[in-house]
């Protein structure tokens, strides 16, 4: 006979003196195995050890199939109202070059994101002789993230990768 679960039930409860607590909660002292098996088996219960840690341990007569068919209902109705945190990634990309105009519609976007709880990436790909002014990227880069300010922080700090500038915003937390 397998046993699935880990709950020490009827035989398998080693030879020690319990405690025994009825179906109802109440105390009905201590027992030996056998008497408290016998006793489980009169009532048309089983016996299932609670608390072996304790002295004695505690064991109590109950339906161990019902009380499993209610575990698993809990455990179910559980992990149905558990949401997963799922977090996309968007990404928004800027140029050192961009309009007014242009950012604002990007941000604008970057907006929507963050109100649907994703994070945004915002990338700037400097080309040629960009690498040599990363000044004007990053001042392009913190004039996007104070568009944002209202609606997002910085997370981390604003990164620079060979011929990229990388920055990532989270929606402020409520």
């Amino acid at each position: 006979m397998k046993v699935i679960n880990k709950d020490l039930i009827n035989e398998f409860i080693p030879n020690i003196e319990l405690l025994i607590i009825d179906e109802n909660g109440n105390k009905l002292g201590l027992f030996q195995k056998q008497g408290a098996l016998s006793l489980a088996r009169n009532k048309g219960l089983d016996l299932v050890l609670i608390s072996p840690d304790a002295k004695p341990a505690v064991a109590k007569l109950m339906d161990y199939s019902k009380f499993r068919f209610e575990q698993q209902k809990k455990l179910k109705e559980h992990k149905k109202n558990q949401r997963v945190a799922i977090v996309n990634i968007k990404e928004v990309q800027l140029s050192p070059t961009i309009a007014v105009h242009d950012m604002e519609t990007k941000a604008n976007n970057a907006k929507k994101f963050i109100a649907n709880g994703d994070k945004v990436k915002v990338a700037m790909r400097l080309r040629g002789r960009m690498m040599a002014h990363k000044d004007l990227g990053i001042k392009v880069m913190s004039d996007f993230l104070e568009l944002m300010s209202e609606v997002s922080v910085l997370d981390g700090k604003m990164k620079s990768e060979e011929n990229y500038l990388l920055m990532f915003l989270i929606p402020i937390k409520k």
